[in-house]
């Protein structure tokens, strides 16, 4: 058993530091235009939160290994990036997430990390770290359920791309197996729910499919025609040169989608039909 759970981990390690990598594309835009464009820093910043959490739980508890080698992976990364969105923001822009990210990534977890290390002990300690840890993963795979009732009342996946539903349901799967051998409940709840919405996900792409595809209008110059690009940039782990709403989204997820990312940046229905009118 033990050797399956590491077998599981190396697994789960694998498929997050490829969706934490997901991002390289964009910057390599922004580096190149010397412009964030329309891009949004906060997912980058929370799964820089998320990330530095979950490091910590993995250093806390006994057998954690695994669990600090792929969010150390993202911690770095995921400096990275938000340094680079800081350096080719717009001043007010710069100013904005600077506060922000000297609020979260300095005085929450530096607040959290001096509570757990002087006043609480023992199981206390790691009892609140991984309570926090599963809100965050919890309410990051929470994020695609207005764009799941969207796709409900439009009959149509153009604003679900498949690869990023996939990787939800196979990241949540192996990390849930993963949590269930090794016992570790913080790790199996919020996974284990991420494994059942990404197979909701992925009824509903199949429901919807074909429907999508008999809208032959909108597959040129429109939304089906944007999420096409979508699917091409994301099998190969890229984001669009220039931010959609679509490719907006698949930026906020795809770089969410592993045991630890949360990103806050939650799609609503309102922008999601205001996409779907510019489109026409």
């Amino acid at each position: 058993m033990a050797g399956l759970s590491f077998i599981l981990g190396i697994v789960g390690n694998v498929i997050s530091i490829l969706m934490f990598a997901s991002p390289i594309k964009t910057f390599k835009h922004v580096v190149k235009k010397k412009s964030t464009e329309n891009y949004k820093g906060l997912p980058y910043i929370t799964t820089l939160l998320s990330t530095s959490l979950w490091s910590y739980y993995g250093l806390l508890k006994t057998g954690g290994l695994l669990i600090v080698t792929v969010n150390g992976a993202g911690v770095a990364m995921h400096v990275i990036y938000v340094a680079l969105f800081l350096i080719y923001a717009p001043n007010d822009v710069k100013v904005k997430y600077v506060k922000l990210v000297a609020t979260i990534n300095v005085g929450f977890l530096g607040a959290v990390t001096l509570v757990t290390q002087l006043a609480l002990h023992g199981s206390l300690r790691i009892t609140l770290i991984g309570i926090l840890c599963a809100g965050l993963t919890i309410a990051m795979y929470a994020a695609p359920l207005s764009v799941m009732k969207t796709v409900i009342q439009m009959k149509s996946v153009k604003y679900m791309p498949f690869f990023l539903s996939f990787f939800q349901f196979l990241n949540g799967g192996v990390w849930s197996a993963y949590a269930v051998l090794v016992k570790d409940y913080y790790i199996g709840v919020p996974n284990g729910i991420g494994f059942l919405l990404g197979s909701a996900q992925l009824i509903l792409y199949v429901i919807y499919k074909n429907k999508s595809m008999a809208e032959d209008p909108m597959e040129k110059g429109g939304p089906g025609h944007l999420f096409e690009g979508d699917n091409r940039s994301l099998s190969k782990g890229n984001s669009l040169p220039k931010p959609s709403f679509a490719g907006q989204y698949d930026q906020d997820i795809s770089k969410t989608i592993s045991l630890s990312s949360c990103e806050l940046g939650v799609v609503n229905d309102r922008d999601i039909e205001k996409g779907f009118q510019e489109s026409h």
